[in-house]
């Protein structure tokens, strides 16, 4: 049997398991349709609230009107106490409140200083986040009205006035992801953790499904088995993740800076160190179904760990020390500064150094794991 007729037989047990299957050819193309789905509204907007507006004076009206103008915000309803509003917030009618107190406008125009109370559903944080974002901005532009309008009306002229209140202009520019928005933070990641899961279990079901039964991979040298299993997996995966770096990420709109040669280039070690660690992975296992437990046990973990959705320097030292073994990890960070964020290649090139290291390491290790497999392993005849 020829080196291209093995990829074939490879190819023929990868589609034909119904498991296998599903997991690499359904789970890429499901997971990149359900993971954005949530985010493709970018960030919280128009959160609803109500309003108690005990003044009902011309300056706790200027106040609503600032909530409502907010993009943040918008103003459903006008209750008469905290208790309709708390009651609105746990109806779910709105999400958040704003308390204007009794004798606003007057305590403002005798130079008293006064509160405005917010509060808001804070089960979901992005929401309250958003709704307490609004209300502060609301509140400061509100004040600085108050203060221009009183500065004038002592004599002062408006340009004065201006520069008083706002001596210092911020001009906030984005250097990474400029649309602020949570698909182009988590999509990327998210979608290389998928490509890095599916691909440990494909390789998991596969070798876990052969040890103990006789077949074309027991006609060939290990050397054989291992060149065409990794080659095959790199074939299909180096189809996926074209999809999700190329059509994915144009298709939800991710904000690229990486160019593409240097991305692709990346890209070979993570496919190869990732595939040799499936069949080390493939290993350990006998029974199909552990393979998959497992990949789901340490995705979370594996998410963690790269860094993007948790701070890497909260997690212990040890954990950090062990993930750099995993390819995924090692992947995710340096594509995310590679791609997102416009790194030149000298600054990413230690970790394509790192994925080569670990393609020899898992090389070593897939060899004499197979090796143990098929050699000592005894052949059940009953299956």
């Amino acid at each position: 049997m020829n080196f291209f007729s093995l990829m074939f037989e490879e190819f023929k047990a990868i589609v034909s398991d119904k498991a296998i299957a599903i997991t690499l050819f359904g789970g890429v193309l499901f997971y990149s349709v359900l993971y954005p789905l949530p985010y493709l509204n970018e960030v919280p907007t128009k959160q609803q609230i109500v309003v108690v507006d005990g003044d009902n004076s011309s300056l706790s009206r200027l106040v609503i009107r600032h909530a409502q103008a907010s993009p943040k915000l918008d103003v459903v309803a006008h209750v008469a106490n905290l208790t309709q509003a708390q009651a609105a917030v746990n109806a779910g009618e709105a999400h958040g409140y704003l308390v204007i107190p009794e004798g606003f406008r007057h305590n403002l125009l005798r130079q008293q200083g006064v509160t405005l109370a917010y509060g808001g559903d804070a089960n979901y944080f992005l929401v309250y986040s958003a709704i307490l974002e609004g209300l502060v901005s609301v509140g400061i532009e509100a004040g600085k009205y108050i203060q221009f309008t009183g500065l004038l009306a002592m004599g002062e002229t408006a340009k004065q006035v201006q520069l008083e209140l706002d001596p210092i202009h911020l001009n906030s520019v984005p250097a990474f992801n400029p649309s602020l928005g949570y698909t182009s933070y988590v999509v990327p990641g998210v979608l290389l953790l998928v490509l890095h899961q599916t691909l440990l279990i494909g390789t998991g079901i596969l070798g876990a499904g052969q040890w103990q039964r006789q077949g074309y991979w027991r006609q060939v040298s290990l050397g054989q088995l291992l060149c065409a299993r990794v080659a095959t997996f790199s074939v299909i995966y180096s189809i996926f993740t074209a999809f999700y770096i190329g059509f994915c990420h144009y298709w939800y709109q991710v904000g690229v800076q990486g160019d593409l040669g240097q991305v692709c280039l990346f890209l070979l070690p993570f496919i190869l160190s990732t595939s040799l660690a499936g069949v080390a992975f493939s290993s350990l296992f006998v029974r199909r179904d552990l393979p998959t437990q497992v990949a789901l046990l340490i995705s979370m973990p594996i998410l963690f760990a790269s860094g993007f959705v948790w701070p890497v320097e909260l997690i212990p030292v040890p954990l950090q020390a062990v993930s750099q073994l995993i390819p995924g990890v090692v992947t995710i960070k340096g594509m995310l500064e590679l791609n997102q964020m416009g790194a030149s290649w000298p600054s990413v090139v230690h970790l394509w150094w790192q994925l080569w290291g670990l393609a020899l390491v898992y090389l070593v290790l897939a060899y004499f794991g197979v090796r143990y497999r098929l050699n000592v392993m005894p052949i059940n005849n009953e299956q």
